[in-house]
C-alpha cells in the first residue's frame, strides 16, 4: 500500500512538472527574452497619427515563429503577434526561422558544435520529434506554424511569395478589412544542411528572402560572430547562384566582412541586411560600415534599421532615428527600412503597437512626408516588387 502511495504520488508530481514545464516554462522564456523598455500604449501626436495611419508600413525581420504563442491572439508576451501588427498599422512583417543558437553566444565567436539552445525549446514547446535534431526541420516546421496561422486568421494573414500575391495585398487591403502581409526568411543558411537542392526545398515550403548566416560560421561562409570569418564556400557560392536562380532574396546581415563581399560580388540583384545598426552611429562589429551601405544601395538594396541597444546604442526611439538619419544622409532614404528584430532576445523601446513612434521621430527630425513614406515601408513594397518571383 505504501509503494502505491509512493507511486502515486511520484505520478503526479510528473504530471505537475510536466504541466509546468511544457505550459509555463515556455511563456516566461518568451516573456524574459523580449522585453519592452516601456509598456503600450505609445502616444504620438495628432499629426503623426494621421500620417502614420496613411502609410504602407513594413518590418524586414521578427523572431516570432520561434517562440510557443498564437500569433493570432492579442498577447502581453513578447513584441509582435497580428492583432498588435493590426493596431500598429504594419501592412507586411517578414518573420525568420531561427534555427540555431549557440550557448553562451556573444558577439564576437561562437562554434556552433554541440547541443544548442534551440533544441531545449523545441523539446520545451513540444515542436515535432524530427525537429530536435535537424535545423532543415526547425525551419520547415516554422513555415508550417506560419501557414496555419494565415489558414485560421479570417483573412488577417495573408503570405507573400510572389510579385503577384503582393500586389493582390497591396489592391485589396483597404477594402478588405484589417489586414498583415507575411513574408518568410531564413536566418542563417545552416537550414541546407550542405545540400543545394536544399534551396529549392526552402523555397517550396514559402521561404524568400535567405540570410546567408546567423550567429556562427556555416558550410556557406562566416558569420561577424563565429570562429574563422571566412568569405564565401564553393557550396556558398552555389547556393547563392541557386537562390538568384528562384528570386530569393539575399540578406546579409550578421555577415563577416569577406563573406559580405563575396555576396555582395556575385549578386546580380537588390541585396539586403534585414536588421542592422550602422557603424557611423553605433560601433560594433554587427553593424554596417559607411563602405557596406554604399555597396547595398549600390544592388538596388535596402537596409533594415534595428531597435535593440547594440544596434543603435541607445534605449528609446531617438537613437534609431539617429542612426536613420546617418544612413539616409550617407545612401539617400531610397535605402531606408525597418528592421526591428521584434521577438528576437532583445529590448526594443516599444512593442509592434509603438512604431508610430519612428513616424513621429522621422517628422521631428526634419524628413519629409515623402521620405517618410519611403522609409517606413515603401521601399521594401518596391523591393519586393522588382525582387520576388513573378508568380
Amino acid at each position: 500500500m505504501r509503494f502505491r502511495s509512493y507511486a502515486l504520488v511520484a505520478v503526479v508530481l510528473v504530471i505537475v512538472g510536466s504541466a509546468v514545464f511544457f505550459g509555463v516554462v515556455p511563456r516566461e522564456v518568451a516573456r524574459r527574452n523580449n522585453p519592452v523598455a516601456e509598456s503600450p500604449p505609445y502616444p504620438v501626436s495628432p499629426a503623426a497619427s494621421v500620417l502614420h495611419a496613411s502609410l504602407f508600413v513594413a518590418d524586414l525581420h521578427a523572431d516570432s515563429l520561434l517562440w510557443e504563442r498564437d500569433l493570432l491572439v492579442h498577447d502581453s508576451i513578447g513584441q509582435v503577434d497580428i492583432p498588435r501588427l493590426i493596431k500598429g498599422n504594419v501592412g507586411l512583417q517578414v518573420f525568420s526561422a531561427v534555427t540555431r543558437v549557440p550557448f553562451n553566444r556573444n558577439l564576437k565567436r561562437n562554434s556552433g558544435d554541440g547541443v544548442d539552445v534551440i533544441t531545449w525549446l523545441a523539446i520545451a514547446e513540444r515542436w515535432p520529434l524530427r525537429t530536435w535534431a535537424s535545423v532543415k526541420q526547425r525551419a520547415l516546421y516554422q513555415a508550417k506554424k506560419l501557414q496555419a496561422f494565415a489558414d485560421n486568421s479570417d483573412g488577417q494573414l495573408v503570405l507573400i511569395r510572389s510579385r503577384d500575391d503582393l500586389q493582390h495585398y497591396l489592391s485589396g487591403r483597404t477594402a478588405n478589412g484589417p489586414m498583415v502581409a507575411g513574408l518568410l526568411a531564413l536566418e542563417g543558411a545552416q537550414v541546407l544542411e550542405g545540400d543545394v537542392r536544399n534551396v529549392d526545398v526552402m523555397y517550396a515550403a514559402g521561404y524568400r528572402m535567405l540570410g546567408m548566416v546567423h550567429l556562427y560560421d556555416n558550410e556557406t561562409g562566416g558569420s561577424a560572430h563565429g570562429e574563422r570569418k571566412p568569405g564565401l564556400t564553393r557550396f556558398g557560392r552555389e547556393v547563392v547562384e541557386r537562390a538568384e536562380v528562384l528570386n530569393m532574396i539575399l540578406d546579409v546581415a550578421h555577415a563577416s566582412q569577406p563573406l559580405f563581399d563575396d555576396v555582395l560580388a556575385m549578386a546580380t540583384r537588390p541585396v539586403v541586411s534585414s536588421h542592422t545598426g550602422v557603424r557611423g552611429t553605433c560601433e560594433g562589429s554587427r553593424n554596417l560600415t559607411d563602405a557596406q551601405l554604399h555597396a547595398i544601395a549600390a544592388t538596388g538594396g535596402v537596409v533594415g534599421i534595428g531597435y535593440w541597444p547594440k544596434a543603435s546604442c541607445g534605449e528609446d526611439v531617438t537613437a534609431i532615428i539617429r542612426s536613420i538619419r546617418y544612413a539616409a544622409d550617407l545612401v539617400g532614404v531610397e535605402h531606408l527600412a525597418l528592421g526591428s528584430d521584434f521577438d528576437g532576445s532583445v529590448q526594443t523601446p516599444f512593442d509592434t503597437t509603438g512604431v508610430a513612434q519612428i513616424t513621429a521621430g522621422l517628422l521631428a527630425d526634419g524628413f519629409s512626408e515623402a521620405d517618410i513614406t519611403k522609409i517606413m515601408g515603401g521601399n521594401v513594397a518596391r523591393l519586393l516588387q522588382a525582387a520576388l518571383p513573378p508568380r
